[in-house]
């Protein structure tokens, strides 16, 4: 038995012990995801429920056929399949960024629409060494540098990466060992990308012994520093920051905790996936020594005696809209005597109809950015600025307790 097809033996036998049987396969038609979707297919045991999913970014004319042709190979297997299709880019900002961002998105929704808790993509461990470059072009630190995560959650879903130890070339053997063929996409040859200059400077880098799998092993023990950090991280929130309301108080440390929990707290409240940028944080540190406050990531920061106050900002919140008791903004639930066309908002201006909002010790920014129930234009109620008492808002549970300790 090859090492591939013994780590997705073992890889899938954990999975059964764990109780988890329904997998999809995120397959785009390139080789990397054809080899994944044919070596779980292989391997599944029977207790397993395999799907796969395919992504129509609709950028390419040719992704359409791809999309056919990931069907066809499924269908000859009994593999259930779908096409998704992305629809709603506005066409503004980082397209690659934006594309990353609704395939985690939509695929996440499909997955938990289907009872799906796992979704396993085709990252290679040429993909890490890539990635490491791109990094280390923009000055990463450890967090950018260190190896991609074999499994993480996000939308829900549990994401998984099983062929981070192997390189594509092995994988484009076993396709031709089982006769199948995969799509190459034109955009690997675009040097306009990031990711194939990167690819281009792997190679040049191969005769002073920089290989991929060098990177990767170099990624991986940066990683294992990390874990190290992020536990003393983790014992530093606990001590240092505290929720007030929906914000966040971040006490004051040493710089480079102090860094690690402002991130943090930015991306906590901002309901961000990424962190800000080092160079954005400074910036904002800097220009706080001379404003009272300032704006980063959707947040509202206000330097305070005891550090900084994390505040959700009102004006990020425009749009945002749920029924009551449904998750609004990632974090609140409200909850009370609803009726028909009711919805959660942002309270915002909405606070000049609350007389008691002072009494609740909370800033009126705080207030301002917090739920509250509407009907049509009228105010129903703002929990948190004491209008009507029969409504609650709850935060989600998890929400003060430290990222990095999940």
């Amino acid at each position: 038995m090859s090492a591939l097809a013994a780590q997705f033996r073992d890889w899938f036998a954990g999975m059964a012990r764990a109780g988890r049987r329904d997998v999809a396969v995120a397959v785009s038609g390139g080789g990397d995801s054809m080899a994944l979707l044919d070596l779980a297919f292989s391997h599944a045991p029977s207790s397993v429920v395999l799907s796969a999913v395919t992504l129509d970014h609709r950028l390419r004319p040719e992704a359409a056929s791809e999309a056919a042709m990931v069907a066809s190979f499924c269908a000859a297997r009994g593999i259930a399949h779908a096409t998704l299709q992305w629809q709603d880019w506005d066409r503004q900002g980082n397209l690659q960024a934006a594309a990353r961002a609704a395939r985690y998105r939509l695929i996440g929704a499909w997955a938990q629409g289907q009872g799906i808790g796992d979704v396993l993509m085709g990252h290679t461990r040429d993909d890490v060494a890539e990635t490491f470059l791109i990094r280390l072009g923009r000055a990463a630190g450890l967090d950018g540098l260190s190896h991609m995560a074999a499994q993480f959650d996000r939308e829900g879903v549990r994401w998984c990466r099983p062929l981070l130890d192997y390189g594509r070339d092995a994988l484009r053997d076993h396709l031709r060992a089982r006769g199948i063929v995969w799509a190459e996409d034109p955009s690997n040859s675009d040097e306009r990308f990031a990711r194939v200059r990167a690819r281009a400077a792997l190679a040049a880098l191969a005769p002073l012994g920089i290989s991929a799998e060098s990177i990767a092993r170099s990624a991986r023990g940066l990683a294992q520093a990390r874990t190290v950090v992020e536990q003393q991280i983790a014992a530093d929130w606990a001590r240092l920051v505290r929720l007030d309301g929906g914000d966040l108080i971040v006490g004051r440390a040493a710089p480079e905790i102090q860094r690690r929990l402002l991130t943090l707290a930015l991306q906590r409240v901002g309901g961000q996936h990424w962190p800000v940028r080092a160079e954005a944080l400074a910036d904002l540190l800097e220009r706080l020594d001379h404003q009272p406050r300032h704006t980063l990531a959707g947040c509202l920061v206000t330097p305070t005696a005891e550090g900084w106050r994390i505040t959700r900002e009102w004006q990020a919140l425009r749009g945002q809209v749920a029924a009551p008791g449904q998750l609004w903004d990632g974090r609140w639930q409200i909850s009370g005597p609803g009726a028909a066309g009711q919805q959660v908002r942002a309270l915002g201006e909405g606070i000049a109809l609350c007389p008691d909002w002072r009494a609740t010790g909370l800033p009126r920014a705080s207030l301002m950015a917090g739920p509250a129930v509407w009907h049509e234009n009228d105010l129903i109620a703002a929990p948190l600025a004491r209008f009507e008492p029969d409504w609650q808002a709850n935060l989600r549970p998890d929400f003060a307790t430290c990222p990095v300790a999940h």
